[in-house]
């Protein structure tokens, strides 16, 4: 069976984001979910950060994993995947310097684009956990990426969170993103269309939404009116997966019910313990809400 090498798929991607479409990322987390996700059909998958906490550490998303974990994860599915598929890469693991190293590791697993955030990650002491860096540093993280990259065809986007400061401000850190020569921009957090529209009119590149199904979204044609080529709508998949572990092992092992009545996020919740990571971030580091 015919391979596709990483930089066709890299090119794939580029194309993606060069047509006048939107397209549905399908959540890929291991080499089985990335041929599923090819066979279906899917024209693009995402290696979650909080999907790969999940799944290599039984963790909450608190930037936990290290990017050796990360990466090692992200290699096991570009060993085989013949989707595009990109890596939501948090900070970069630290500074531009710390990026640089992350964008050459991911670019030898396989991956086709990776977004880099400006969330102030981890949580620094007495800060909030939804701070930002400056838009400066934010800057430099994208500058320090393309610089990092050897294959052109990998494709950098900068990440950004709208829910946490007003559209003006949202809009310039995205213009500069873009100046700074990002090939897309990722945000979260955006409302409805009028939100999405105050922000995108003045942006020319690609956008790419985590809208975690946000139903006021839900117009792919408008997106894509809009500039949106890839909507990250959640993933489903992994926690269909968390859930039928469950109810399977539950049924192994004669449960009067085979099946539970808790939803998989509860059952995340639960054998995650968020509840303990936020206490000790307020009583270690002082961390507010």
């Amino acid at each position: 069976m015919s391979r596709m090498s990483h930089s066709a798929l890299r090119r794939n991607f580029r194309d993606l984001l060069a047509s006048k479409l939107c397209f549905e990322t399908a959540s890929v987390f291991d080499p089985m979910s990335a041929r599923i996700a090819a066979d279906l059909g899917f024209e693009v998958g995402i290696l979650g950060g909080s999907v790969a906490s999940l799944q290599v550490l039984a963790a909450p998303d608190f930037a936990l994993i290290t990017l050796s974990e990360f990466v090692e994860q992200a290699t096991r599915i570009g060993r085989v995947a013949q989707l595009p598929f990109i890596a939501d890469a948090d900070h970069g693991y630290g500074n531009a310097l710390n990026v640089m190293r992350t964008v050459q590791e991911l670019e030898r697993a396989g991956v086709a684009a990776l977004t880099i955030e400006d969330t102030l990650l981890p949580a620094q002491f007495g800060r909030k956990s939804t701070d930002l860096i400056s838009i400066d540093e934010g800057i430099g993280k994208v500058k320090a990426a393309l610089e990092a990259r050897v294959d052109p065809e990998l494709s950098i986007i900068a990440r950004t969170n709208a829910a946490v400061l007003p559209v003006a401000d949202v809009a310039e850190r995205t213009q500069a993103y873009e100046k700074a020569g990002a090939d897309g921009i990722c945000i979260v957090g955006i409302k409805d269309f009028e939100h999405l529209e105050q922000i995108s009119e003045k942006l020319t590149v690609p956008l790419m939404l985590v809208t975690y199904g946000n139903p006021k979204l839900n117009d792919s044609q408008r997106l894509a009116n809009l500039g949106v080529r890839v909507v990250v709508a959640g993933h489903a998949a992994y926690f269909a997966a968390i859930k039928a572990t469950y109810d399977s092992l539950r049924a192994q092992r004669h449960m009067t019910q085979s099946t539970s009545n808790l939803s998989a996020t509860e059952l995340t919740h639960t054998y995650t313990q968020p509840e303990s990571y936020v206490a000790w971030a307020k009583e270690f580091m002082n961390v507010k809400e």
